[in-house]
């Protein structure tokens, strides 16, 4: 069973399978209990409740049956970005600071760009192998945890305090 019900807030249309407890406004997120919402329409595929959909949004359109998409704000429709990830369960302010920080090491992964100074040094030893990837973002905790895990994997040995890749 498929209901096609609104929002009393934002006059959103949207279609609900089966008979939830509660439901939410996909565009302004207020919960509802679904027994307390008007269905506008049931029907048993989700096609025909998405057609019923379209006809009222058709119908409430001033232009006729077909929306002009240059008319559509599309900013005033959905949530905004912060309460998106909010309502994910995700800090919107960690996010940003994420962002300001960008890409750490240029899109390589810590792991690799420890490597990578094993490969691109002359003599990659503990100190140079932490300030090359200090440089490149990676924590110097991590490159004493990652040297010692590869050499113990046996990914690289270390002989008179040079490492090198096997």
């Amino acid at each position: 069973m498929y209901s096609v019900v609104g929002c009393r807030e934002c006059h959103a249309l949207w279609i609900v399978e089966g008979r939830p407890e509660t439901t939410n406004c996909p565009r302004c997120s207020k919960r509802y209990r679904f027994e307390k919402l008007q269905a506008f329409a049931e029907t048993d595929s989700s096609d025909a409740a998405a057609r019923v959909r379209s006809s009222m949004l058709a119908e409430r359109s001033d232009e006729g049956e077909f929306v002009d998409p240059e008319t559509i704000d599309v900013d005033s429709v959905g949530m905004d970005e912060a309460s998106f990830l909010k309502a994910s369960g995700i800090d919107p302010d960690a996010v940003a600071e994420a962002a300001e920080r960008g890409p750490s090491s240029h899109g390589r992964s810590r792991k690799r760009v420890v490597l990578d100074a094993i490969s691109e040094l002359e003599e990659p030893t503990d100190e140079a192998v932490r300030e090359y990837a200090t440089a490149a973002g990676v924590p110097a905790e991590y490159v004493d945890r990652a040297l010692e895990k590869l050499t113990r994997a046996g990914e690289l040995t270390e002989s008179g305090g040079v490492y090198r890749r096997l």
